[in-house]
């Protein structure tokens, strides 16, 4: 609300449009910032009867909808832009003007950090995307500066629209960036490389804790929702194992993989390695043995 006062009373004393795009990126953070607060609201609640995974995935939906509002912020602006640089009008008071933005942009500045940090801390795709969507409006922000400086010291009106439709192109991008994102997550995209690897890593030194062929692991597969992660993978033994025995290797199993996760849920499939089905019902990831590191 700081920001978005600030910005337009910037606009209002200078008339500059370049100006007013920054004051329209601005109010779009603020309904993102709404619907961020609703969407982390439900993706907090616990699994229920309707929702036996939880309402991470809300989050998705949230910075769909972020996206979403950016590429409308980013018409708006051409519009503006295309409409001033048909009929330029001299600009006022820029001096005023510059003063208030710079200091608006500091402000979006610290608050675009904060959320940035205490999104990657918590694993929240809400808390980050709207922290990244502030940098964004603080880098566009900086460069309307010195676009509208630029005017008032060469006197080319022309370049305040140019400046304009430099943000709104910026603008679309990281709109495009979010809604990728939000797509990816709403699809049960892979967890990241890196802890995909981890994961393999622990079940590799599980099993060569067990002599050759008695355990090993096959049908990985991972998805996230939100800040959540959920794990599923088959455990096989020898068949003349006691369920006790075959148990004690599942939570074994389920434990290390919740050590190299944040917010992990861990699914395991107990299997006999003698039965033929055990090897016919998965068809891609990594075959885990006592053996070499297998290679995904």
């Amino acid at each position: 609300m700081l920001t978005i006062g600030m910005k337009t009373a910037a606009y209002a004393v200078t008339g500059s449009v370049g100006l007013l795009s920054d004051a329209l990126e601005s109010l779009v953070n603020l309904v993102a910032a709404i619907v961020a607060l609703v969407a982390l609201t439900i993706a907090h609640r616990p699994a229920d009867r309707t929702h036996h995974y939880g309402h991470g995935k809300a989050e998705y939906f949230s910075a769909g909808a972020e996206g979403l509002m950016i590429l409308v912020a980013a018409g708006l602006i051409f519009y503006s832009a295309i409409a001033r640089l048909l009929n330029p009008r001299p600009l006022e008071e820029l001096g005023i003007g510059l003063a208030i933005t710079i200091a608006a942009t500091a402000v979006n500045g610290i608050v675009g950090l904060l959320l940035i940090r205490q999104g990657k801390r918590h694993r929240s795709i809400t808390l980050v995307a709207d922290g990244r969507h502030l940098m964004t409006d603080v880098y566009t922000s900086v460069g309307v500066v010195v676009g509208v400086l630029l005017v008032g010291l060469t006197g080319w009106l022309p370049l305040d629209s140019l400046v304009a439709i430099a943000v709104g192109i910026n603008i679309l991008w990281t709109g495009a960036v979010l809604m990728r994102n939000a797509g990816r997550g709403l699809m049960d995209h892979a967890l990241p490389e890196d802890e995909q690897d981890a994961i393999v890593e622990v079940l590799s030194a599980i099993a060569r804790n067990y002599p050759p062929g008695e355990v090993e692991f096959h049908g990985l597969q991972t998805r996230e929702a939100g800040r959540q992660q959920f794990v599923s993978v088959h455990v096989l033994v020898p068949g003349d194992w006691t369920v006790q025995r075959g148990h004690d290797v599942v939570e074994e199993v389920e434990e290390a993989i919740r050590g190299v996760l944040h917010e992990g849920t861990v699914h395991t499939h107990l299997e006999s390695m003698e039965d033929p089905r055990s090897h016919s019902d998965y068809d891609r990831g990594p075959r885990i043995t006592h053996g070499d590191p297998p290679a995904r």
